[in-house]
């Protein structure tokens, strides 16, 4: 069982379907860090799959995953299929990091796993809704959400790269 937070609940206890079909065990990467990130394949900040990937890459055999979750709420900009997305992804990006079923992470339907994240604020002290594609929540090897950074923060930016690499160091 992975540490729950302050609220008594790790995003990483969450039950969520996998984009290729079947659970997404969210529990295997207890004891690891995990960066969450909904996603979009027709979004201006869909290049952001690049740097998502190059850092999964870095750093996946210290204990880190990227964890992408496809949504379709900002102005319809993952509009496909889970055969679409994975094919988009792999072949225009690269992606070999894990992705999630398309869920909603706003709103009355918003996904049990968006109701553990969207609580926590970032640096600048945005709490609550997600603002847009591409925001990211990072999980620490405790299970507890330790950062939140906006849609618009490159992945390789220094600050999420120091949270990452914190959270592997310790």
């Amino acid at each position: 069982m992975t540490t729950a937070d302050s609220n008594g609940a790790s995003p990483l206890d969450v039950e969520i379907g996998a984009l290729q079909g079947g659970p997404a065990d969210l529990k295997q990467y207890a004891g690891q860090a995990v960066l969450i990130v909904n996603v979009a394949s027709k979004c201006g900040l869909t290049p952001q799959y690049s740097g998502l990937e190059r850092l999964h890459a870095r750093y996946a055999d210290q204990g880190f995953t990227v964890l992408g979750v496809p949504c379709n709420q900002f102005l319809g900009q993952e509009p496909g299929s889970a055969e679409e997305i994975a094919e988009f992804c792999s072949a225009t990006y690269g992606v070999t990091f894990p992705m999630t079923e398309k869920v909603e992470v706003n709103g009355e339907g918003r996904h049990a796993l968006y109701d553990r994240l969207a609580g926590h604020a970032d640096a600048e002290g945005h709490g609550g809704d997600i603002r847009w594609n591409f925001e990211k929540f990072l999980v620490g090897r405790d299970g507890r959400v330790v950062a939140r950074f906006s849609p618009q923060t490159e992945p390789e930016a220094a600050e999420v790269v120091t949270a990452v690499e914190a959270q592997l160091a310790g």
